[in-house]
């Protein structure tokens, strides 16, 4: 029995981490099977190529201790750009017929985004607008910026069951590309890390890849908060991220990807009446922790001293704020963070409410469901709009590298 089919793309930054022209197809099933994918291109011999992976054993940590085979088959040597159709399973059973475009991995490539976090089984809001632009072709890539299903561990894990086979009409046609949020907590995140198949080797808790003139950072927020985990993972990720933000900035590498583009799932800034840590003037995520040996370290000196562009967060409300350091606004060309953005899809915690008077910093804010559709359309230029699916209304920004935003209107079709 087939729980559900999901592809992601696994290409790094680092080519020595991920395969070049690569997907990776990852699905789970009830019982013991082989792992087979049958694919070929859109318009020619149907499943003219197979491919074999294999399986893992995943246990859930609930009463039941329900156990699943999660399946991971990478296909390779694709044609960039192309379009594939295929199918995955074995004998004992196939799943129903998906298609994918494989990456372009030229530079000048233009890539198109869907953005959004907080998506549960109950209240889905956006899903079946996703559902439609995904499959008429409107992404690239999909970025999911935590916080899955409202909780996947829950019912034994049935309610991730649920969750996966809900987005396999998204997952299983554009890449989905992933980071952790509170919500995936149980367990040591044992769902999250075995659920998924991100690029690298950290159980797809952080890592990085490039697209375009882009590269793309993931990370946890978590790290900082579920210290029962061990506070090994902290410090492990700093300095992941710290290695990995020195070479993207090497000269060679800035000039062929300019946009470094954060993804985690609390922010640094926000205001939220929630009174989470984004909240806070110290902030975990921003300043570190000072009850640790050793402190810990926060993110905002590493992602300022390195000239990060957009950061992604998400965290039950939208709210778009202005380029910012040390909770002052910069209002200058500046090759430091750029517009902050939390996005939010649709659960069952419904909305957080904000403070009555935003801070100088906060330029939108928002409270309706909805997502972000983002375009790298150049190595200086950006375009992002956020979808409110309350309105059926969008509010557009276009970024440039020189703190210049403009604000356009819209109308969705």
């Amino acid at each position: 029995m087939i729980f559900h089919c999901l592809c992601v793309c696994t290409l790094l930054s680092d080519s020595k981490e991920g395969v070049k022209n690569s997907m990776l197809v990852t699905w789970s099933t009830a019982n013991k099977t082989e792992s087979v994918v049958e694919y070929g291109l859109w318009g020619g011999k149907l499943f003219s190529h197979t491919a074999e992976g294999d399986a893992s054993v995943f246990i859930d940590g609930g009463p039941e201790n329900r156990t699943m085979y999660v399946h991971r088959v990478t296909l390779t040597d694709l044609t960039p750009a192309a379009s594939y159709v295929y199918h995955c399973g074995s004998d004992a059973g196939w799943s129903d017929i998906f298609y994918f475009t494989s990456l372009n991995e030229s530079v000048s490539f233009s890539p198109r985004f869907a953005l959004f976090g907080d998506m549960g089984n109950e209240n889905p809001q956006s899903l079946s607008r996703l559902q439609k632009e995904t499959q008429m072709g409107m992404y690239d890539v999909i970025l999911h910026i935590g916080d899955f299903a409202y909780d996947m561990h829950e019912d034994n894990g049935r309610i991730g069951d649920e969750f996966m086979r809900q987005i396999q009409s998204i997952a299983a046609y554009t890449p989905y590309m992933t980071c952790p949020g509170n919500h995936e907590w149980a367990y040591n995140f044992s769902h999250y890390r075995s659920r998924f198949s991100m690029p690298g080797h950290t159980e797809n808790l952080w890592y990085s890849w490039n697209i375009g003139p882009a590269h793309i950072i993931s990370f946890s927020t978590e790290v900082y908060f579920y210290l029962e985990y061990g506070l090994d993972l902290l410090f492990r990720q700093y300095d992941w991220l710290q290695a990995d933000l020195q070479e993207a900035n090497r000269p060679e590498n800035r000039a062929q990807r300019p946009w470094i583009i954060t993804m985690g799932h609390r922010p640094m800034y926000c205001s939220n009446d929630d009174g989470d840590d984004c909240t806070h003037f110290q902030s975990y995520v921003r300043l570190g922790r000072n009850d640790t040996k050793p402190v810990a370290p926060g993110l905002e000196d590493l992602f300022y001293q390195y000239g990060k562009r957009i950061a992604l967060f998400c965290f039950h409300i939208m709210e778009r704020k202005h380029p910012k350091y040390t909770f002052k606004s910069l209002f200058f060309c500046t090759l430091s963070i750029y517009v902050w953005f939390c996005l939010v899809q649709g659960c069952r915690e419904k909305h957080d409410g904000f403070i009555p008077k935003p801070r100088d910093w906060s330029a939108f804010r928002s409270t309706d469901y909805g997502y972000t559709r983002m375009r790298l359309i150049n190595g200086t230029h950006l375009y992002l709009e956020q979808v409110s699916d309350d309105q059926v209304a969008l509010a557009c920004v276009c970024v440039s590298v020189c703190v210049c935003v403009c604000v356009c209107e819209c109308e969705c079709e």
